[in-house]
């Protein structure tokens, strides 16, 4: 092997866990960067904007879910891969998720033309702004392709222990989204001013120029040779099944997930009306912005635990999970604190008044012990993904799906009470995926599972 080349093998370290998750970190705040920039934007234009990014920005993350699901699987592949020193399969894997990942953004964007307008009239309170939910999502949906391609470029760097180069193309894709959100969302620099619609444009330039460089970052740094992307770059229904039986139970896991956020934003539009939306927009932002380090982590045990299983070395899969957990809890504890102690500096960027500030901080005080509880819980069920057991993350993620959603209904639909008591639905959430992901792998069920 080259000196230039890097090892595919990971070690257990502390050090080793820090060089993973941070570029990951850094990769993964860019683009929340983006989400907040929009949102920051089209709330100081004005309230309804605010509220109206609450339903299409948690219907286009049902769909990056998805991409993340296979992102999330194709990760756990490509690293055990990596952890028996196959190299010329790595390529061949990552080729069949790029073929995957087409086919589903384009049916995404025919749902999204077609049967999403459908849905949004049944069920949105406000027949009259079902048009501008409309307009928005038939503009974002088309930056679907380049979000997953850039998604799986991710996959294959963290996967093969290269993950410092993730930052190139998230660096980027914020740049540009900034830029374009003025520009467009207000109409400067001689383009006309497109409000809600422009924060779309901003963020579909966006994916494609993440997309690209990152791209060019693969090229260059000759990560395309080594693993000879785009050089079988055809349908092989082995690889599709082993991608599919990887990936499938986690793309329906994130989809679900997120589809079960998006009915409770629903809810909250027939019970709270805009005001809810807004304030609970700003708690997703929230989530984006400060989850990162949580995620970043929870992708760093997908990557390490997966490894260390293909290097053959199971005993060291709890300890390594511990280990990021005390990184991981440690700066969730870090975050808890910081937003109980001063929850309106948050807040304050959008711009909403005093009214909206008094009613979103008890609710920010929830989510921050949700978050709390997400510092961990994701690590353990990124682990159980990283064994090969994607069919047992289904399972645990349907239970705490079914909980949620139980829960929200008869809280904001049945009994219409406070938007803060329907936020504690996290609290279930969060505490279930722990403890069945916690039980399966401490039974030790993984230990003969191959992929």
């Amino acid at each position: 092997m080259s000196k230039k080349q890097v090892s595919l093998q990971v070690e257990t370290s502390y050090r080793q866990i820090i060089r993973i998750a941070l570029p990951i970190s850094l990769a993964m705040l860019v683009p929340q960067l983006n989400f907040i920039t929009n949102n920051i934007f089209l709330g100081h234009q004005s309230s309804s904007s605010l509220a109206f990014a609450a339903i299409t920005g948690v219907y286009y993350l049902i769909f990056a879910a998805i991409g993340y699901g296979l992102n999330n699987g194709l990760q756990a592949l490509i690293a055990r891969r990596a952890g028996e020193n196959r190299e010329d399969e790595i390529g061949r894997i990552f080729n069949q998720g790029i073929i995957l990942a087409l086919l589903i953004a384009a049916a995404g964007i025919l749902i999204t033309w077609f049967i999403t307008p459908l849905v949004l009239n049944l069920v949105i309170r406000e027949p009259g702004t079902v048009p501008f939910y409309t307009r928005f999502l038939r503009i974002r949906i088309w930056g679907l392709p380049f979000l997953y391609v850039y998604q799986l470029r991710n996959a294959l760097l963290v996967g093969t222990n290269q993950s410092r180069y993730l930052i190139a193309g998230t660096l980027a894709e914020a740049l540009t989204n900034i830029g374009l959100d003025y520009v467009l969302i207000f109409g400067k620099l001689g383009f006309p001013a497109l409000g809600f619609n422009g924060a779309a444009y901003a963020s579909l330039i966006a994916e494609f120029v993440g997309m690209f460089v990152i791209y060019l970052v693969i090229r260059k740094k000759g990560i395309s040779r080594r693993f000879s992307l785009f050089t079988h770059f055809r349908w092989d229904k082995v690889r599709v099944r082993q991608v599919m039986s990887m990936s499938g139970p986690i793309i329906f896991q994130h989809a679900i997930s997120i589809m079960s956020w998006w009915f409770f934003y629903l809810l909250i539009e027939r019970n709270t009306g805009q005001e809810g939306l807004g304030i609970s927009n700003t708690m997703r932002n929230l989530f984006g912005l400060l989850g990162v380090l949580s995620w970043s982590f929870a992708a760093t045990s997908n990557a390490m635990v997966s490894n260390i299983i293909g290097q053959g070395k199971n005993e060291m899969v709890i300890p390594v999970i511990n280990r990021i957990i005390h990184l991981s809890s440690g700066i969730g504890l870090f975050i808890f604190f910081f937003l109980n102690l001063f929850p309106s500096l948050f807040i304050a960027l959008f711009g909403q008044g005093e009214v909206f500030m008094h009613d979103a901080i008890p609710v920010i005080r929830v989510v921050s012990l949700a978050m709390l509880l997400m510092s961990f819980s994701t690590v353990w069920l990124n682990a159980v993904t990283a064994t090969g057991n994607s069919k047992v993350t289904f399972i645990i993620e349907l239970a705490a799906i079914t909980l949620y959603c139980v829960y929200v209904f008869l809280v904001m639909e049945k009994f219409h009470l406070p938007l803060t008591i329907g936020w504690m639905s996290e609290w279930i959430y969060w505490t279930t995926l722990f403890s069945l992901s916690f039980f399966y792998i401490r039974s030790g069920r993984w230990k003969n599972k191959k992929i």
